[in-house]
């Protein structure tokens, strides 16, 4: 397997059937941009003109994006964009970010949404286990990050007790020990500190298009690849913290990460915000939905130029400035985010998070997934409604100016130190892990700044900040 890649991560042929090739490119000189989603799908222009700067870098070979597609730090969320080149940017800080979905073994209604709730605040405390001990069973004993594993952190990342809703498929479902009404639990988060921390040391000197078989990528490959596998881990444990908060055992149906590399080709497949999938006809893929719509659990169809890719999500609507602004800030309002429309509970004491992540702040999934299937790359097998939604816990006072930025790689401005209105590099964390540097609650670190007399990249209007 090339360049040290885990197991699941294999280079694949490419499939010459182009019978759902996704709407036209266009030819302007550029590597072709595929867009899987309608007219009608809410994309912002900028994150458009992000596509196209991504498109437009020599050693991009195709770009596919998807209906949640929106603005990035350094280039598009919501996409996946085969290079010749390694090009880390392009995956982020967060490095294998993603979905996982699990089975718990009791049905919907033994489930006491209150007492679940206030089981699911333990979520908010470090781990007590031995996280050493599982690191080391990883082979991970030399990655770090030890007193944040097993934790959510911020941004859009959430641990989501959920229920099994309409049926689509339900052979495809059963085959999972599924049927409705059953209880899972999705859980998104990723390599916390970890990512944020190789993705700072490879930029350390700017923005770099590495040499697959150069020192600096194979160097960049093999703490790409343990952070994968950090943040395959670190999904697992929160399902089993969560599980064991609600007196039940958790079993893997998929995880499905979207933010990493893969060798796909020949060349090197970049996803940031675009769910993995495998060619198998039974390769299933949870679409994550949001406070006020459902997530669905779909399976892949097909479709050559989406280069084994979907939606991660819905996909934000407006940015986190504009979030709080729709949200208000009275009780009522406040009151009225820590319900969903389905009668289920939020729980977030971070008043600025649970106005930025509000329901009304992303896309309607139902409209994600439609685009979806009509472009013929996934079919429905079922909805899944949220009854328990846990997000990070209210941040320490001093993180507010000195930690790193959301896992979703939006621009909160709240929490950014700046100067002369730039972001400036940030100061060390009063609360950080000692073994890693970082923020012991929420793994955000540093941000990589400016060095004197650099331009600061730009894609958009949108400054890059880490």
């Amino acid at each position: 397997m090339p360049y040290g890649l885990p197991p699941w991560m294999r280079a694949v042929e490419i499939s010459k059937d182009y019978s759902h090739m996704g709407n036209n490119p266009e030819r302007t000189g550029r590597a072709p941009v595929h867009t899987f989603y309608s007219e009608n799908a809410w994309i912002e222009g900028s994150a458009v003109d992000q596509l196209n700067q991504v498109a437009d870098h020599p050693e991009t070979i195709s770009v596919a994006a998807m209906p949640d597609l929106h603005p990035g730090k350094y280039g598009p969320v919501g996409c996946a964009i085969l290079s010749r080149t390694i090009r880390p940017e392009l995956v982020g800080s967060d490095i294998s970010c993603g979905m996982a979905l699990f089975a718990l073994d009791e049905p919907a209604r033994r489930l006491r949404l209150d007492k679940a709730a206030e089981r699911l605040r333990g979520l908010g405390e470090s781990w007590d286990g031995d996280a050493q001990a599982r690191l080391a069973q990883a082979g991970l004993a030399e990655a770090g990050f030890a007193g944040v594993l097993g934790t959510v952190g911020g941004g859009n990342h959430f641990c989501e007790v959920q229920a099994v809703g309409d049926v689509f498929d339900s052979n495809a479902l059963e085959a999972q020990g599924l049927q409705k009404d059953s209880l899972c639990l999705l859980v998104h988060s990723g390599s916390r500190g970890l990512g944020n921390a190789i993705l700072e040391d490879v930029l350390r000197d700017g923005l770099v298009s590495l040499d697959p078989a150069g020192d600096q990528a194979v160097q960049y490959r093999q703490r790409h690849d343990a952070a994968v596998r950090w943040a395959t881990l670190n999904r697992q444990i929160i399902a089993e913290r969560a599980a064991k908060a609600l007196r039940m055992e958790p079993r893997l149906i998929v995880d499905a990460p979207h933010n990493l590399l893969e060798v796909h080709d020949g060349a090197i497949l970049h996803r940031k915000g675009a769910a993995t999938v495998t060619r198998a006809s039974s390769s299933l893929v949870p679409i994550a939905g949001s406070r006020a719509t459902l997530s669905h659990l779909v399976r892949w169809t097909g479709g050559a130029h989406a280069m084994l890719t979907v939606s991660h999500g819905s996909g934000r609507k407006y940015d986190r400035a504009s979030a709080r602004a729709r949200a208000g800030n009275s009780k009522s309002d406040l009151a009225r985010l820590q319900r969903n429309p389905f009668g289920g509970y939020v729980i977030c004491e971070d008043k600025a998070l649970l106005a930025e992540e509000a329901g009304e702040a992303y896309k309607d999934s139902g409209k994600v997934i439609g685009d979806l299937e009509s472009h013929g790359l996934v079919a429905r097998v079922a909805t899944l409604k949220p009854l328990v939604t846990f997000k990070a816990r209210e941040r320490p006072a001093t993180c507010e100016v000195s930690c790193g930025g959301p896992g979703d790689d939006q621009t909160s401005d709240h929490q950014w130190t700046r100067a002369g209105g730039m972001p400036a590099r940030a100061r060390p964390c009063p609360e950080a892990n000692a073994a890693g540097g970082f923020c012991s609650q929420f793994g955000y670190g540093r941000r990589i700044g400016r060095r004197a007399g650099q331009a600061w990249p730009r894609f958009g209007n949108r400054h890059p900040v880490w």
